[in-house]
């Protein structure tokens, strides 16, 4: 299959952000990656290419205050960084070649943190979260880059629920099915962050949680980004490639 790469603009509050979109060419779902903090797209684009050759279109993207808006790293806030998501979303959905109703959402970390919200405020019929970190409702405008690390650190190590997280009360009402990757030595998001997530998904058609041995938060090691790329193209492959011939026309996700 010849896969086709196109660098696209995603206008966002009178401002442009950089994606790249991979196209097999015909009417299949979309798969959308979302980074995190301090990341970019490039850590996506080569497990995105080898999805998009699975028979997907996938785009990745940069997130406002990364890579070419790096000077506005200091004062983007999580309200900015979700607009940038809903808008990349909105992108995907509205290619000719997606089915808009077999969206897949992978987000890694902070990526993934957003990747839960927009469950809530838009389609997803399969997410997939690699340590996903957690961050407090309030100062939700306050700039990413100022909210205290030191508290959120003691944060992520409560047992959350559905009541105390905006992502977690999104996550509680997700239907479809879910894929969560943990570290196993990551010193970031802690095993009780992951819990509270895995703990959350009380509607989810199937759960699916894999542990990256002896990894850490940044999947460091060319072995631990292997095997990480691994569980992801085999859960890719069996939720949404089988399930999508089998059994898609006759099952959507609801959402509010």
């Amino acid at each position: 299959m010849s896969i086709r790469s196109e660098a696209i603009d995603i206008l966002v509050g009178g401002e442009t952000i950089a994606g790249t979109l991979l196209t097999p060419g015909s009417r299949v779902p979309g798969i959308l990656f979302v980074h995190g903090w301090g990341g970019s797209q490039q850590r996506d684009l080569a497990r995105a290419k080898n999805i998009t050759g699975l028979g997907c279109v996938c785009m990745t993207f940069d997130l406002r205050g990364h890579e070419k808006t790096e000077s506005q790293r200091q004062s983007v806030t999580r309200e900015q960084n979700l607009d940038d998501l809903l808008a990349a979303y909105d992108l995907l959905a509205r290619h000719p070649a997606v089915d808009p109703a077999a969206i897949t959402v992978i987000g890694s970390s902070y990526g993934g943190y957003l990747a839960a919200i927009l469950t809530r405020l838009r389609p997803v019929r399969w997410l997939a979260l690699r340590v996903p970190a957690l961050y407090w409702d309030n100062e939700w405008n306050v700039p990413k880059f100022a909210l205290d690390r030191a508290g959120l650190q003691q944060y992520r190590r409560e047992h959350l629920g559905p009541a105390d997280n905006r992502a977690l009360a999104a996550c509680a009402e997700f239907e479809g099915d879910v894929l969560l990757v943990e570290s196993e030595q990551d010193d970031y998001v802690p095993h009780t962050t992951l819990m509270s997530y895995r703990s959350a998904f009380v509607n989810a058609h199937s759960m699916t949680h894999r542990i990256v041995d002896g990894a850490d938060h940044a999947l460091s090691t060319d072995a631990n980004q292997k095997a990480y790329s691994a569980i992801l193209t085999q859960w890719v492959s069996e939720m949404v490639i089988r399930e999508r011939l089998d059994n898609y026309p006759h099952h959507s996700p609801r959402y509010s």
